[in-house]
């Protein structure tokens, strides 16, 4: 009986995966980040800070550089019985040493970090994957060349490096656009472009001899249609693991920048869409620790969740995009 029905549930299995739709590796990569709570967790903190960096004029509920006179170093509604200074409702974290509202300025802050995060991101997923690709598809004497400027760039000290070109340049036409945001732009991505450069080198360094490779060369395909058509769409998984372990270090590195007092430039217009950053808050709360701690707390407490999503979702997205993982539940 029981070698009779071994043929019956072969059938049946084998009809079942015929009839069963088959799934892209997409929705199976989608499918096995969302069955992962922690990178769930991590999207939508993302997706919240996200939220107050694009809405911040609205959900705040004061303006960010207007003083209020004779409320300075105010504490919170919910902390006022810890200190012999009395609260205010309305300031629902205190304020600070000029009585600015904390919880605005915080809000305002979550648009320089989110800013921080994504554009320097893209510029040096761009920059990097280019040098990246040109050295592993082409070889030789360019790959050599390309590969010694990228091991020049890497060992200069990032942090040395972020700090001289701030100090030395804050004054100057660049540093003082948008507060000096496109200065710092320019100054991470320099930097941080050659780990994409040699994860893409190494990919492309796998890719190029596959038969795909070999088959679209053999119809006459250009280097640069095989290089967008064929290796990048395949090298697109580290890649993007890649950018979502990269974001957390910039907003880390602007928050240290603005901490050491060489990031943002004090904003003076409220109409200015980069006002305050994170770090400089944080700055600000060093020195009045006793007196108004949540001025260090709240920034420090942002840049530690939003750091710690970006965290686990590239830790998910690790998961999702291991081709070793397809077909498992």
């Amino acid at each position: 009986m029981t070698v009779a029905s071994q043929p019956e549930t072969h059938n049946i299995a084998s009809l079942n995966a015929i009839t069963t739709p088959s799934r892209s590796l997409g929705q199976e990569a989608w499918s096995r980040l969302i069955r992962n709570k922690a990178s769930v967790v991590g999207m939508f903190i993302i997706g919240f800070f996200l939220f107050l960096a694009a809405f911040a004029s609205v959900i705040s509920p004061m303006d960010p550089l207007k003083l209020h006179s004779g409320k300075k170093f105010l504490p919170p509604p919910f902390d006022a019985g810890q200190t012999k200074i009395k609260s205010e409702a309305e300031f629902l974290l205190g304020t600070d040493s000029l009585g600015r509202d904390v919880l605005s300025r915080v809000i305002y802050g979550s648009r320089v970090s989110m800013a921080v995060g994504f554009l320097p991101t893209a510029i040096i997923l761009l920059l990097g994957t280019t040098i990246g690709m040109t050295a592993g598809y082409l070889g030789g004497r360019a790959d050599n060349i390309l590969m010694r400027l990228t091991d020049v760039v890497y060992a200069f000290p990032d942090l040395l490096f972020f700090i001289i070109v701030m100090v030395a340049l804050r004054d100057t036409f660049i540093g003082q656009l948008m507060n000096g945001l496109v200065l710092l732009f320019a100054a991470l991505a320099i930097v941080n472009w050659v780990g994409v450069a040699r994860l893409v080198r190494g990919q492309v360094l796998s890719l190029k001899q596959k038969e795909f490779v070999e088959a679209a060369r053999c119809i006459g395909a250009t280097d640069f249609r095989i290089m967008s058509s064929h290796i990048l769409p395949n090298s697109l998984g580290p890649l993007i693991v890649s950018a979502a372990f990269q974001i957390p270090g910039l907003i880390i590195t602007e928050a240290i920048l603005g901490y050491l007092g060489v990031g943002l430039r004090p904003a003076t217009d409220s109409s200015s869409f980069f006002i305050t950053s994170w770090g400089t808050l944080m700055l600000d709360g060093q020195s009045a620790i006793n007196t108004q701690p949540y001025l260090l707390l709240t920034p420090a407490i942002c840049v530690a969740l939003v750091v710690l999503a970006f965290t686990f979702l590239g830790d998910g997205l690790r998961d999702a995009l291991d081709p070793r993982m397809r077909g498992t539940q």
